[in-house]
């Protein structure tokens, strides 16, 4: 069995994202498992609208680094927005 080591490497990104976002914030509320799922998808997607788009900076092998960290951080943004714009719970 193998795997595809631009699966493996996004999720090794993401993770890192997420973790990344954590410290800088302080604290996820209660999304952290959908910021670390959005940071490893927007990765694994990065990388392959990067391939499509051409982009080599700073790749490893075939996975290019710099739009996978883009890609991570905008997962993570998008989650931050739906969480901001979604409906809040009543604090009684």
């Amino acid at each position: 069995m193998s795997l595809d080591p631009g699966l493996v490497l996004g999720v090794l990104v993401g993770i890192g994202s997420a973790a990344l976002y954590v410290v800088i914030r302080g604290h996820a509320g209660g999304r952290l498992p959908l910021v670390v799922a959005a940071a490893i998808l927007g990765a694994w997607a990065g990388d392959t609208l990067g391939d499509r788009l051409g982009l080599t900076i700073a790749s490893i092998g075939d996975f290019r680094m710099v739009s996978a960290i883009i890609g991570a951080w905008v997962g993570i943004g998008l989650v931050n927005v739906v969480a901001v714009l979604g409906p809040s719970e009543r604090r009684l």
